[in-house]
């Protein structure tokens, strides 16, 4: 990164907690192989200080932002514009600055599908097992519209939290059905792909899944797991998948993609260095 000066431009990410966050890493890493004068900072903001934090970054010129847990969707009503897509998903990943104010977009969905799509190219059949419904479940039911899956059985412990979900997709999520947790050992006997979008297994918590070791036995060899956690990786979540043959992807591509996404929205480059983020991520996770 180049030295700081009081004409370099800032970017960032909102959430609580933030600590964890691994965005700054992968963007300013790739920040400094464009040679651009930016600089992306990590900011903790309560969901009680959304709006005037909004207003704050606005006011010391920052430029665009992430947003991360748990604002994705508290955000939107804040901002002056949402594209189509973030509407459609429900929540809102990444923010930039207009003369009209604060535009929100979701770049989640193009990251969560990047794996998947180098892995096959017809998805009509598969049958989804989702995890949780937050909003990073919004992206992934989202994204597994677009793959054209036939199934997306969504497993919930907060059965009115279920019935919100389903019914805010209305008639664009037929194929979507929500299940208690109890269900989860039918419904992952069947599965072709199961998502993890709960934050159980994430840093400092690594010993949790949201699986029980009698439920993790249900998964077929032939399932993908995902886990949309990328720290630590492995997740305890696809340490079981993996010890029952299960073919595991976690969130670290789907971490640089949208990061990516992003900051081509924001700097306008045409070209982001997608290699530096990943093998940057890679080094600081030991994987490389």
């Amino acid at each position: 990164m180049s030295a700081l000066t009081g004409r370099t431009r800032l970017l960032g990410i909102i959430g609580d907690p933030i600590e964890h966050s691994l965005s700054p890493l992968i963007q300013n890493a790739a920040i400094a192989e464009l040679g651009l004068d930016y600089c992306y900072v990590p900011f903790p903001v309560k969901g009680a200080d959304l709006a005037t934090a909004l207003a704050g970054l606005a006011a010391i010129g920052v430029q665009g932002f992430n947003v991360t847990i748990p604002h994705k969707q508290a955000v939107m009503p804040l901002l002056s514009q949402v594209s189509e897509l973030a509407q459609s998903v429900g929540s809102v990943n990444t923010v930039w600055q207009t003369e009209q104010g604060w535009v929100g977009t979701n770049t989640d969905v193009l990251g969560f599908l990047a794996p998947l799509q180098t892995l096959r190219s017809d998805w009509s059949g598969c049958r989804v097992v989702l995890l949780g419904c937050g909003g990073a479940a919004r992206a992934v039911v989202a994204g597994c519209l677009q793959l054209g899956c036939s199934a997306i059985a969504t497993v919930v412990r907060d059965a009115q939290k279920g019935d919100a979900f389903q019914q805010s997709w209305g008639d664009r999520a037929d194929s979507l059905t929500i299940h208690d947790w109890s269900d989860i050992p039918d419904v992952l006997s069947t599965a072709d792909l199961v998502v993890n979008t709960t934050p159980l297994g994430m840093d400092p918590h690594i010993e949790r899944s949201p699986l029980d070791n009698s439920a993790a036995q249900q998964l077929r060899p032939e399932t993908i797991a995902y886990d949309l956690i990328y720290t630590p990786s492995p997740t305890r979540f696809l340490q079981q998948a993996i010890a029952q043959g299960c073919h595991a992807i976690d969130g670290l591509e789907m971490l640089v993609q949208q990061g990516a996404a992003g900051l081509k929205i924001w700097t306008g480059a045409e070209a982001v260095p997608v290699d530096t983020m990943r093998s940057v991520l890679n080094a600081h996770l030991g994987l490389a």
